[in-house]
């Protein structure tokens, strides 16, 4: 995410490396440097030079501390204005109502459906609704059966009726069955359109008037750039919707929709989809988003999202295990399942400041833990739980049933015996430093 943009912008500063202080010219070199970077990012012209003129006002206003050099300076400028460009705070959804409704619009493959899906799980799991999926999409083919099956994948109950094709009908069904079985929140998913046309917009507005949404939301590929922009302001003229959701943000996206979508539409990103699990589902943070696209990574997120995966009664267990060195391969590969909850290895490692840059060009598959669980598994339970019994020959056999090599079960073991002393280590010596703090009470 933002990748050719964060290196272009890190080159921009460089302009004024070794300078003493700030001044027009050199100022005037940067921003020109940061539009073209704009630009290239598929940000439109307009709301490039807007943001440069922002930045140039507060950098030729700023009265530089001796402490502070003006590269400093001006990255903290951008920073701050990249934030508010796309809106200052995240903004939380409205799922108040009895139920709530939410109304998920957008074009054909913008991914408004599984979007649907992945909302659906967010509010199951965080906010601990009972959510029920509406399937309004009467127009593309095998919409339906898409939103059932992810409603299987989630545990989600998705409203249905066979062979209607008024989707207002529909909706209106789905909102009586969410207030006789008690439903909290209905997602309506609606049907799309390959472009912008009077049809989908009589229909996505009838969809509007029928349900009374506490929340609409518009859906976009943030792939497509300046285009996304100018569906997004096409669809908020018409139903004035209350948020936008970017997705594919784990391609090749430049980034432009996502700093010129607030600026121009003037409504709020707040979801992006940055991939094909259901969890892949992140709220829109724009100052941590203008921290990853200047290199500093997002380690707040990071947190969140190990704390999402991370049961507080699981851990307490661990501990106890650690400091009593009975941590097992087993857990080993319990705590591998964890992380891979997470979400995508890159994404997770770029969060970490200055590792994004240092793995631009390395790939990190998915599946990176594949050969790890295979020899884990291909290991007797006894093994598993007593791993120094493992010998030559249970290395070979070990080997062979999983597919890998005996150099890559050594490997493993190796790691995993180092993990293990580090991780008792890091116990053990919290737990001395708080009895010693008790100690000196």
């Amino acid at each position: 995410m933002f990748e050719n943009l964060s290196e272009r912008l890190e080159r921009s500063f460089k302009i004024l490396k070794g300078e003493g202080k700030i001044t027009d010219i050199n100022v005037a070199e940067t921003l020109k440097d940061i539009r073209r970077a704009l630009l290239d990012a598929d940000v439109s012209y307009k709301v490039a030079k807007e943001f440069c003129d922002r930045v140039k006002v507060k950098a030729m206003g700023q009265n530089v501390l001796t402490a502070v050099k003006p590269q400093q300076m001006m990255v903290k400028i951008v920073h701050d204005e990249l934030a508010e460009f796309m809106g200052s705070a995240s903004q939380d959804i409205n799922v108040k109502g009895s139920p709530a409704v939410v109304l998920v619009a957008g074009l054909n493959g913008s991914g408004k459906t599984t979007f649907s899906g992945k909302l659906a799980l967010n509010i199951k799991s965080k906010k601990g609704m009972k959510v029920l999926l509406a399937a309004c999409d009467t127009f593309r083919p095998a919409a339906v059966e898409q939103l059932k099956t992810l409603g299987s994948q989630i545990g989600v109950t998705v409203f249905s009726i066979d062979g209607e094709t008024d989707p207002v009908k529909v909706a209106k069904a789905a909102l009586a069955e969410a207030r006789s079985e008690g439903y909290s929140v209905v997602i309506v998913d609606t049907a799309g359109r390959l472009a912008v046309d009077n049809q989908l917009m009589d229909e996505i507005a009838a969809m509007k008037d029928a349900t009374q949404p506490t929340e609409t939301l518009f859906v976009v590929d943030a792939m497509t750039g300046q285009d996304a922009v100018e569906t997004a302001k096409a669809f908020n003229d018409r139903l004035d919707f209350d948020g936008v959701v970017l997705t594919k943000m784990d391609g090749d996206t430049r980034g432009g929709a996502a700093l010129s979508i607030k600026a121009v539409v003037g409504k709020p990103i707040k979801f992006v989809s940055t991939g094909e699990k259901m969890e892949a589902l992140d709220v829109f943070h724009p100052a941590r988003i203008a921290d990853r696209i200047l290199g500093m990574g997002d380690v707040v997120s990071l947190v969140e999202k190990a704390q999402e995966q991370f049961d507080e009664k699981q851990a307490r267990e661990l501990k106890k295990k650690l400091a009593k060195d009975q941590f097992t391969l087993d857990d080993f590969y319990q705590q591998i399942q964890q992380v891979k909850k997470m979400g995508n290895m890159k994404d997770l490692a770029s969060m970490i400041p200055g590792v994004g840059k240092a793995l631009k060009d390395v790939d990190i598959p998915d599946d990176a833990f594949k050969p790890t669980e295979a020899i884990i598994l291909s290991m007797t339970p006894k093994e598993r739980q007593h791993p120094e019994i493992i010998n030559g020959s249970r290395r070979r056999r070990i080997a062979e049933g999983s597919g890998t090599s005996i150099p890559e079960v050594n490997k493993l073991l190796k790691q995993f015996e180092g993990t293990r002393k580090m991780m008792k280590y890091a116990v053990t010596g919290q737990l001395a430093q708080q009895m010693r703090n008790f100690r000196g009470r």
